[in-house]
């Protein structure tokens, strides 16, 4: 069977493209918002083929990490794993909408007002 024309030829397994990691440097969630500057994207074509696709998407417009997933056909945990490389070299900005600090007064307030709600 001509090589070229095998499925199985072109498929490339998820360990090999995150180089056997299955678990991110650092967690980041399906809805956190991710953006690159052209800069970072200039800089990322060094880093491989699949991170400069991820921070091409995440130029110009803020991207979740769903949403890159889906745009670069990447199973969700070969993408979050690069995700987190690429937020770990600098090479894309991670906003979240969680406060650093405060979270739990917040969450606190969200359950008195649930509450509340409710009641009603």
């Amino acid at each position: 069977m001509d090589p070229r024309r095998d499925p199985r030829g072109a498929l490339v397994r998820p360990y090999a493209v995150t180089r056997g990691r299955t678990e991110p440097s650092r967690d980041i969630a399906l809805e956190a918002v991710l953006t690159s500057s052209p800069t970072q994207v200039a800089e990322s074509r060094f880093a491989g083929h699949d991170k400069y696709r991820i921070a091409t998407v995440c130029e110009g417009r803020a991207q979740s990490l769903a949403e890159i997933a889906a745009y670069t056909r990447m199973p969700l945990g070969v993408a979050r794993v690069l995700v987190a490389d690429l937020v770990a070299d600098g090479l894309l900005t991670l906003h979240t909408a969680a406060p650093a600090e405060g979270f739990e007064e917040r969450m606190e307030i969200l359950g008195r007002v649930l509450s509340g709600l409710r009641r009603l």
